[in-house]
């Protein structure tokens, strides 16, 4: 399966030569290589298939070990966020203050042995503080401006209470995360990859912020939220914490390997299988969560019939993004589960952090409390007649 939006295009023809101009005389040897389709790809051998998966379960085990040393408890919210890391999106996380979200992301980095960095959002923070900026440099006499990269180059960013940032700071940010790069003084400049940016929302202090825009929040592969810690986890917290040692995650790959290692396990994501019918499956989720009595609807047959709590609360549903986070997302829980290929059951495990943040709720859903998150479930139930 292709999973790029649309297939290669043909090779750009060359300008023709001038009036009067000789012709090129045509070379019938070496000709010009044209690109392989995914489906002509020659088909991977099982036995190295197998060793891929083995390979990609047995670096998610390590990395997940590590942070275990540092975070105490929250195994669901690492899940995620290493399921979204491996499918090559970003994170919104929401939690109360001082639940270790920025622990969380600071130990992932650790593991990983990528480059961290961490961005402070406050209302006087501005683009080129984000960016970076152009400075003046004087050398042997001479004077030039020299591009100064700013924090955002790393790859492993923290972009911590986000909410706290202008709308004009905020786009700068999420610029970077859609395009990979950053434009500064007409000079366009690329990021490293891997690029991960796990950006944090404070839902109890909301004086002073600017809420993110629905739009800016699609861009968020998912949105996880980051509970309280149980009582027996909190005993090991505030116990191994006040003490003399300090426990610390040991990196899982080697300093100058560990950008192509996990490049390459994102590319061994892409390669898993979706057959037509989970496909379909997953376009008549994100459909579901359309309300009827929407003038964005689309027409046809649906294979979900209409939910009464989504078309009374839902203004806006999940647009085609939450369709690719959910096939996405499935195809690493399928590499988990030593598979190569995606299930249902491993569409409805990311159907939440997935699309909980995509759907847009009306003023009747804020007055009578609704989480998106139930509605999701709501759903998934719905959708349990589908599993055959």
């Amino acid at each position: 399966m292709n999973d790029s939006p649309s297939d290669p295009s043909a090779p750009d023809l060359p300008p023709p030569p001038p009036s009067g101009a000789a012709r090129p005389t045509p070379q019938r040897s070496n000709p010009r290589p044209t690109a392989v389709r995914a489906a002509e790809r020659p088909p991977l051998d099982p036995q190295a298939a197998r060793a891929q998966v083995e390979d990609f379960c047995d670096t998610f085990a390590r990395i997940r070990t590590e942070l275990g040393k540092v975070i105490v408890g929250q195994t669901a919210v690492l899940d995620e966020i290493l399921v979204a890391l491996f499918a090559g999106g970003h994170v919104l996380i929401e939690g109360v203050p001082g639940t270790g979200k920025t622990l969380i992301v600071r130990t992932l980095g650790q593991a990983l042995n990528l480059t961290f960095n961490r961005i402070q959002f406050t209302i006087d923070l501005m683009p080129a503080d984000i960016t970076g900026t152009r400075v003046l440099l004087e050398q042997d006499g001479k004077r030039e401006l020299v591009f100064a990269h700013g924090p955002i180059f790393a790859n492993v960013l923290l972009a911590d209470e986000i909410n706290r940032a202008t709308p004009k700071t905020q786009s700068a940010l999420l610029e970077a995360m859609a395009e990979r790069q950053v434009t500064v003084a007409g000079s366009t400049y690329k990021l490293p990859p891997p690029f991960f940016v796990l950006a944090t929302l404070n839902p109890i202090e909301m004086e002073g912020t600017y809420p993110l825009p629905e739009a800016q929040l699609d861009r968020f592969l998912f949105k996880v939220f980051l509970p309280y810690p149980s009582t027996g986890d909190m005993r090991r917290i505030i116990g191994s914490t006040t003490t003399a040692a300090n426990p610390e995650a040991a990196p899982v790959f080697p300093p100058r390997k560990a950008a192509s290692r996990v490049e390459a396990l994102k590319a061994l994501v892409r390669e898993v299988l979706v057959s037509p019918h989970l496909e379909e499956y997953a376009a008549a989720l994100i459909r579901a969560t359309i309300p009827r009595g929407s003038k964005f609807a689309p027409g046809g047959a649906v294979m979900l019939p209409a939910d009464d709590m989504i078309n009374r609360y839902v203004a806006f549903g999940s647009s085609p993004r939450g369709g690719q986070a959910l096939l996405l997302g499935a195809k690493v829980l399928a590499l988990l589960a030593g598979r190569v290929n995606v299930t249902y059951e491993d569409i409805d495990r990311v159907a939440v952090p997935a699309l909980n943040h995509r759907l847009v709720l009306n003023f009747a859903a804020r007055a009578d409390d609704i989480d998106p998150r139930a509605l999701i479930e709501r759903l998934l139930d719905a959708a349990k007649r589908l599993h055959r």
